[in-house]
């Protein structure tokens, strides 16, 4: 691996665990393995390092989430396999728990493709939504845009209250419930 692909990848673990404000220079520059002046070689400063690992960070959770919401099966089988799928439920989310930090929140940039990412998985699976009603899957009462936003909610929320509990079960009894909500009727 490159060094500035060490340093984008070292960036964006220690983003995930202490954040932007304890994710110092030196720490980064350790992980790394890389010496004293290779960040600044390769990027302006911290800010754009972090922007870099944020991006990348950005672009991998979409193409997972898109990955599967663009898979096999009926719009409610890809909406349960998005939240079903694999995650370190303990952990956090790595692009969630970014919206967390003052000093990201508080910059437009490093905001940016935050905001970006969970517009898009929202849109994507209000899409679905749309796509299921017209299947006559979903009751066509429900708006897209509502049921999305929701199953992000449950997700982003169940990684709160799993980490706060410190079990997964927290995160899984959010995922049943919605998608006992959004189970197809029997007609």
């Amino acid at each position: 691996m490159s060094t500035p692909d060490r340093l984008i990848e070292s960036t964006r673990e220690l983003l995930w665990e202490r954040g932007y404000v304890g994710t110092s220079p030196k720490a980064i520059l350790e992980r790394a393995g890389a010496g004293q002046g290779s960040m600044y070689h390769h990027f302006k400063g911290k800010p754009d390092l972090a922007l870099a690992a944020i991006r990348r960070t950005a672009e991998e959770l979409l193409a997972s989430a898109e990955g599967v919401l663009d898979g096999p099966g009926t719009p409610y089988e890809r909406i349960e396999a998005y939240l079903r799928r694999e995650r370190d439920v303990l952990r956090g989310c790595p692009i969630g728990r970014l919206t967390m930090d003052p000093d990201v929140i508080a910059s437009d940039e490093l905001r940016a493709p935050v905001d970006e990412t969970l517009d898009r998985i929202r849109e994507r699976i209000a899409g679905i939504v749309e796509e299921g009603k017209e299947q006559g899957q979903f009751a066509a009462s429900l708006d897209g845009e509502e049921i999305a936003a929701a199953v992000l909610a449950t997700v982003q929320g169940g990684y709160v209250l799993a980490r706060a509990s410190g079990s997964p079960s927290a995160f899984d009894t959010g995922v049943r419930g919605l998608l006992s909500l959004l189970a197809p009727r029997a007609s």
